[in-house]
């Protein structure tokens, strides 16, 4: 089991775009299976590979209540995302000790590039919805305070700060 260090907010790599990956080799799968291993410490239910300093579109993402069900993802792309909204609570390893109310679709249906090297596609519901959009967002350079007003926002940040010291 080798569980990776997050990176710390604010490194920059956080605000970075992550590469695409143009092939599914052992070396990804074996940084998926140290992403799986991060997660469940956490534990959490979704981890982006630019969390952990790996500037790769990987993702890992399992909201299942016994674990291990992970869905491993690279280069995942929304292609469709459900009218209705659902509000949860969002979190990030990388910004530890805060938290936030975030609205997002109750639904989407991802394409992605699966372990088998194959394109694929999934429809998320629920908290797996939620997850594997905040991912594509770490993926992207977003963190889940983005989706916040700048007062709410500066005020989740300082908070975070005066936890860490």
């Amino acid at each position: 089991m080798t569980v990776r260090t997050c990176l710390p907010w604010p490194d920059k790599r956080l605000r970075s775009r992550a590469e695409e990956v143009a092939e599914i080799t052992d070396e990804i799968r074996e940084i998926w299976k140290d992403m799986v291993d991060t997660m469940e410490a956490m534990p959490g239910v979704g981890l982006a590979a630019s969390q952990i300093g790996v500037m790769l579109r990987l993702a890992v993402v399992d909201g299942s209540t016994e674990r291990g069900r992970a869905v491993k993802l690279a280069n995942p792309e929304i292609l469709h995302a459900s009218v209705e909204l659902r509000e949860h609570d969002e979190a990030s390893p990388n910004l530890p000790g805060v938290s936030a109310r975030i609205k997002r679709p109750r639904a989407v249906t991802v394409r992605f590039i699966n372990e088998q090297g194959m394109v694929d596609r999934k429809d998320f519901v629920g908290i797996e919805a939620t997850s594997v959009q905040h991912q594509i967002d770490h993926l992207n350079g977003r963190m889940y305070f983005d989706h916040l007003s700048k007062v709410k926002r500066d005020m989740l940040i300082r908070k975070a700060k005066k936890l860490t010291g």
